[in-house]
């Protein structure tokens, strides 16, 4: 499987950058978030079970010490990107918010940050202290929960924020030259594939330098689980987000970086669809799906049939 043939993947554009392999590591800055501690709402997003994407018991660590923990466990790479992954890693004083991040960078293996957050939490004083450290030859890349372009579908998960709230952010991020990297699910409730293929011509649309595609996990403790062991969410099957994945992987500009094309969860905190326990399933379906297809781009106007790596 060479899905980096046919897409444009972070690794490849990381690789040529710093001439070697560089690796996430990702981290919990005790962050917590606006929809979940009653200042837009209680609960999260319908979704949301922070445990199926973070380890909570990280939270008491220090940034070095997680850092050096999960260096420790990965030995695929000498350089390291640190990722704000948990809750939403822009949501608190620009002091604070300072002080985790340049922890981070303090450590001899971390050439960039990756800062996981919400499009309504990103004030000018964080994309100003992102900006300087991009300044500095950091890579740094803002990563935006949208999941839908849709307003309807947003309101239905309780997002608790709007689309044009998006687009606003990502304007204003790409004016300080930060790049935004867009995370979008697929399988959402009442969402068809049509409406997914709507959400990422909106992004594109909107300015994008790289996309996340992940399927819609329904976790322990989260709203979808009732929804689910009532009867009335039936899970995401392989072959519809393959489907559905593979169509907005070739209707996106090859210049999009891919971060993400799918992601796993383990049971017991998995409760459906269990083939999401192993991505690797998803991304060897894909690989097949766009060589049959055709590759990134292929679906567009004057576009070459397929991703072709940059000379």
């Amino acid at each position: 499987m060479q899905l980096s043939q046919l897409v444009n993947m972070f690794g490849p554009h990381l690789q040529q950058r710093f001439g070697e392999k560089v690796h996430k590591l990702t981290l919990h800055g005790g962050f917590t978030c606006p929809n979940r501690d009653g200042t837009l709402g209680r609960g999260g997003c319908t979704f949301c079970n922070v445990a199926s994407f973070a380890d909570e018991a990280a939270r008491h660590q220090s940034i070095a010490a997680q850092l050096a923990t999960q260096a420790a466990n990965v030995n695929r790479a000498r350089l390291h990107l640190a990722y704000f992954q948990a809750y939403t890693s822009t949501y608190g004083e620009i002091a604070r918010l300072r002080d985790q991040y340049e922890q981070a960078l303090q450590q001899a293996s971390i050439v960039g940050l990756c800062v996981g957050t919400r499009p309504d939490c990103v004030p000018e004083a964080v994309l100003h202290l992102l900006a300087g450290y991009r300044d500095r030859g950091y890579e740094v890349w803002l990563e935006l929960g949208l999941q839908s372009a849709h307003d309807a579908t947003l309101r239905r998960i309780n997002r608790g924020h709007d689309f044009a709230c998006y687009r606003e952010t990502v304007q204003r991020a790409r004016a300080w030259g930060i790049p935004v990297c867009c995370h979008l699910i697929v399988g959402l409730p009442g969402e068809t594939e049509a409406m997914a293929q709507q959400s990422l011509l909106r992004v594109v649309e909107a300015g994008v330098e790289g996309l996340k595609l992940h399927p819609l996990h329904i976790v322990t403790g989260s709203r979808l689980e009732r929804a689910w062991q009532a009867g009335r969410l039936p899970p995401l099957t392989l072959a519809e987000y393959v489907t559905t994945a593979g169509e907005m992987v070739r209707h996106t500009p090859p210049e999009v970086i891919f971060h993400r094309l799918s992601a796993s969860a383990r049971r017991p905190t998995l409760c459906a669809p269990l083939w999401c326990e192993n991505r690797w399933s998803a991304l060897v379906e894909l690989d097949r799906y766009l060589r049959r297809e055709g590759g990134q781009g292929s679906a567009l106007a004057g576009r070459e049939s397929a991703y072709c790596l940059p000379a």
